[in-house]
């Protein structure tokens, strides 16, 4: 889901990332599993119960967008940063998660903001770094982070609070949309317009619920207008996959906003907003861009096959079925984590042939 340009940056000090791939990757691996199980439990699932999977419930969506999808894209950007210093911020996500997970919420919350703060550091230095405009829509997507986990650290746990943790989400992939857009001809008007639609999103998450929803919809015109996926599609094979992901996640950033105006106006279409965005849109990103930003973070490469189309497949049908009708939720649910789940076991995989690939040739 982050950026999938960091592997042309410099790559961080080689013995943080071993130690990274050590310590971080598996942490991250049971923050996704608790965060999981809390949905499927709040589905209404029959989870095996246990108090942390209780408290994954009760924190679910501070779990994915703080402590899951927060140390992924910091570390990220520790890589691309290549300090150690950088590196705190993921612990400090992992590290509040577990707070969390533990029942002590006021903790998580100051760790959480602990992370924000140098997380916006972070960004500051590569802004200096590299003055351009995805760099500098990435400092703006860490600020709305931050402001969501100052309202959590606050007591505010209001749908602002969620708007601007969505925000901080959703804003960097546009900036690395933004980024890649650079390799083809543009309109003039591309960037004003993203950026119009960016100060609308940010002021709804913070003022607005219905402005919010409106500036998704805009977002999602913007990318199917503009996003180079809509000329990749035609390619083949790892380029065709990535383009396919990210031309479904707009339809499904478009379906958020609509259900985000929807529940806004009284109606109940709640959770169709909220995982539309969170599964169909930034799950699509996440299943897109990993083939490339795990050989750059991780120093896993994978071998790219059709496999992959699999639990693509699954996480739309998933979808369909759990935003369908009430009734469905639950199965709908449970087929989104299995979606999850294929999905890791496809990387897996790849990441074995690959590595079967370069043991024949040597």
């Amino acid at each position: 889901m982050v950026a999938a340009a960091v592997s042309r940056r410099p790559a961080g000090p080689s013995r943080t990332l071993r130690w990274g791939r050590v310590v971080l990757m598996p942490l991250l691996a049971m923050l996704l599993v608790m965060g999981i199980s809390g949905g499927l439990l709040r589905a209404g699932l029959p989870v095996a119960q246990s108090s942390l999977v209780g408290q994954a419930a009760a924190q679910h969506a501070a779990l994915m967008i703080c402590a899951f999808f927060g140390a992924v894209v910091s570390l990220e950007r520790a890589v691309a940063l290549g300090r150690h210093a950088a590196f705190a911020v993921p612990l400090l996500c992992v590290a509040g998660g577990a707070a969390l997970l533990h029942g002590w919420p006021e903790a998580g919350a100051l760790l959480f903001t602990a992370a924000t703060l140098g997380f916006t550091a972070v960004n500051v230095v590569l802004v200096r770094r590299q003055a351009a405009p995805h760099t500098i829509v990435l400092l703006v997507s860490a600020l709305a982070w931050l402001t969501g986990c100052v309202r959590l650290a606050l007591g505010l746990h209001d749908d602002a609070m969620l708007a601007s943790w969505f925000a901080f989400l959703v804003i960097t992939i546009a900036a690395e949309r933004l980024e890649m857009t650079r390799l083809m001809r543009r309109r003039a008007a591309a960037q004003p317009l993203l950026v119009g639609v960016l100060c609308a999103l940010l002021a709804g998450a913070a003022l607005w619920s219905l402005l919010f929803g409106v500036a998704l919809v805009a977002l999602a015109l913007w990318f199917a207008a503009f996003d180079i996926a809509r000329h990749t599609v035609r390619a083949r094979g790892l380029t065709r996959y990535m383009a396919l992901c990210l031309l479904g996640g707009y339809a499904w950033l478009a379906v958020a906003g609509l259900g985000w105006v929807g529940f806004a106006l009284g109606h109940p279409t709640r959770d169709a907003a909220l995982h539309a965005l969170g599964l169909g849109f930034i799950f699509c990103m996440v299943m897109g861009h990993a083939p490339v930003i795990l050989p750059a973070v991780a120093r896993i490469k994978v071998r790219f096959d059709a496999a992959f189309y699999a639990p693509l497949g699954l996480l739309h049908a998933s979808l369909l079925l759990r935003l369908a009708d009430p009734a469905w939720r639950g199965t709908g649910a449970a087929l989104n984590a299995a979606a999850i789940a294929l999905f890791a076991l496809v990387m897996v995989r790849a990441a074995l042939r690959w590595r079967a690939m370069e043991r024949s040739r040597s």
